[in-house]
């Protein structure tokens, strides 16, 4: 996987997931459709995309450009999710067949990363972040950067270990101010969510 194939950009649906995430982890994350129909993606189909650990951006619902919110920086916020449809966050983005846990087919699982002074930043049980769940809703997510390629790690501990240095690495990264952020972080606040990404 080279930097040179990204950014990619995605438009799904929230599905349920295996439920690891929240339950084993501590980590939940918004699950994405793979459905044809459902799923547009820049780099052509779901099978096309490149495994890994990556990081980017997400926004889940309608934008809120229109009515002045959306930034994934620095806003307060509430405590339900209903309150963080059509925000942009930072998201630790996993794409691939989760080694440990020896999937069959390949998924793509961001986990939304709020701002640390948001109230539901130490939420969950590892000290991360825990929204309510957001099935049926419009995803749009940017896979901005490569940060590690999948790997096996012998118990959750050592997993949850990874994907905490997962979310720090993320949350500096987006922090970058060169244009290919700033634009992948603009098109997930303002994208429509209507766009066929894949030309069809």
């Amino acid at each position: 996987m080279t930097n040179q194939q990204l950014p990619i950009r995605i438009i799904s649906k929230v599905v349920r997931g295996y439920g690891r995430g929240s339950k084993d982890l501590g980590i939940p994350t918004a699950n994405v459709s793979r459905e044809k129909g459902i799923l547009s993606c820049s780099c052509g189909d779901f099978d096309h995309l490149p495994t890994g650990i990556y990081w980017g951006f997400a926004r889940v619902g309608e934008s809120m450009t229109n009515g002045g919110g959306g930034d994934c920086g620095g806003h307060s916020g509430g405590i339900h999710g209903d309150s963080e449809l059509g925000k942009v966050f930072i998201a630790a983005i996993s794409i691939g067949f989760n080694p440990t846990y020896n999937n069959k087919e390949k998924t793509v699982e961001p986990h939304l990363i709020a701002p640390a002074t948001h109230p539901q930043r130490h939420a969950s049980s590892t000290g991360e972040t825990q929204f309510q769940d957001f099935y049926d809703k419009t995803i749009i997510l940017s896979v901005v950067g490569y940060l590690r390629p999948e790997l096996p790690f012998e118990g959750l501990e050592k997993l949850t270990a990874a994907i905490k240095k997962d979310i720090n690495d993320s949350e500096r990264l987006a922090g970058q101010s060169d244009s290919t952020t700033r634009a992948e972080r603009e098109w997930v606040e303002t994208s429509l969510g209507n766009e066929r990404l894949d030309g069809q």
